[in-house]
């Protein structure tokens, strides 16, 4: 992509009603727009960015068996009702009326509607189990919208459900995707700060798990188990659970972080209700047991922004990175124009700065971008037959040769 021809630009200044800092790297950078409160459109690099985050979700969710489809965002009421939820979450709804005069709502989950479409395939135990997941639009009317896109009102959702005969391999899946969990955390970038949580179950279970990041942007506190390297939410910490927990004695350590997965047992919940049984050996119909495992790769992209920057902008790491390189002409086009060809021939994603501005403004805007690799083409580098390396984390500068850049 030559960046003379990017649809966005650089800014200077966030917009002053935007406090996060997340947003104000992404919307500097050029790669949100932000359209009204807790609403964000995603532009070009930003796109690339969320599309490279789900590429990474979706590998680790087909590695556990994971099947991907996609289930509508508009509701049926009536189905909703069976569990009691139109109702009881009447403030996470957006609702709208038909012409007709009924009502649909905007889905904030899907836990009802594919249940119900189980029924239609699961009658024994022998169609069990089932991994269903998908990426999604989910809508919330969600009153604290201030975190950038790490809180919205509109997003999307990878949420997989597990569909089980028993409780023993509902729990063997349960645990193979937390493990899947840590492993894309890590792949982002963030899995160093990254705990499994102890939180509450809800009307669910009596504990969940949540995969919480450290950071002072968090609205969450945790109490750190540095023995066992999990942790447990404040929402729960009581010396009963403490000590279910076998920690009772141990040393905790408390920290604010933000919330970027979590997994839920949901039991018969939602099959009790729906009518979703199977047939065992005996011919008896058994309730199918549930579970729901969800990550917002926006709100995952929000976290690596708030804690993989610096005071120059966003540091991407390569497994998210809009592209791998960013390739820099410093009056030396005609050379800058040959290499850039030369790397996409070689199935490199590069942004080719092109643009007719100064060295100064091409430099900054390269660190506010955040790309991992900053190539620079000039009159100094050609004259030693190489080209400028600049690692974008490290800061670290090396003079290297093409050839060991195509490599």
């Amino acid at each position: 992509m030559k960046q003379s021809r990017l649809f966005t630009k650089t800014q200077k200044e966030a917009p002053r009603d935007e406090v996060s800092k997340n947003a104000q790297l992404l919307i500097r950078a050029g790669f949100i727009n932000k359209e009204m409160a807790g609403v964000y459109s995603f532009l070009p690099l930003g796109l690339r960015t969320l599309n490279n985050i789900i590429r990474v979700i979706r590998e680790e969710m087909n590695a556990i068996g994971g099947q991907e489809m996609i289930l509508s965002s508009l509701q049926d009421p009536t189905l909703w009702s069976k569990t009691n939820r139109w109702a009881e979450c009447e403030d996470v709804w957006f609702k709208t009326k038909l012409s007709g005069g009924s009502y649909v709502g905007l889905a904030f989950t899907h836990e009802e509607p594919l249940t119900r479409l189980l029924i239609e395939h699961i009658s024994s135990y022998k169609d069990l189990p089932k991994y269903i997941y998908q990426f999604q639009t989910k809508f919330r009317n969600e009153a604290r919208a201030k975190s950038g896109i790490m809180r919205t009102r509109e997003f999307i959702m990878k949420d997989l459900y597990s569909f089980n005969k028993d409780e023993e391999s509902f729990r063997e899946f349960y645990e193979e995707c937390a493990s899947a969990y840590i492993k894309i955390f890590s792949r982002l970038g963030i899995g160093d700060k990254t705990y499994r949580t102890f939180a509450s179950g809800g009307s669910f279970s009596k504990f969940s798990d949540e995969f919480q990041t450290i950071s002072g942007a968090g609205e969450d506190i945790i109490y750190i188990n540095e023995k066992t390297g999990t942790a447990i939410n404040k929402e729960i910490n009581t010396d009963e659970v403490i000590k279910e927990l076998g920690w009772k004695g141990v040393e905790l350590r408390e920290e604010k972080a933000i919330e970027v997965g979590n997994i839920f047992p949901l039991g018969t919940k939602f099959s009790d209700a729906i009518g979703l049984k199977y047939k065992n050996e005996k011919g008896e119909g058994i309730p199918v047991i549930m579970g729901s495992y969800g990550i917002g790769p926006a709100r995952a992209m929000g976290t690596v922004a708030e804690l993989l920057s610096d005071d120059k902008g966003l540091v991407w790491p390569e497994s998210v990175a809009p592209f791998k390189i960013h390739l820099l002409s410093l009056g030396q086009d005609d050379k800058a124009l040959l290499l850039y060809q030369k790397l996409q021939d070689a199935g490199v994603d590069v942004l080719y700065d092109d643009r007719d501005v100064r060295a100064g403004e091409k430099f900054a805007d390269s660190d506010l971008i955040g790309i991992p690799t900053r190539i620079v083409v000039s009159k100094k580098t050609l004259d030693s037959g190489k080209v400028e390396k600049t690692d974008r984390k490290t800061g670290m500068v090396e003079m290297i040769s093409e050839s060991e850049l195509l490599v």
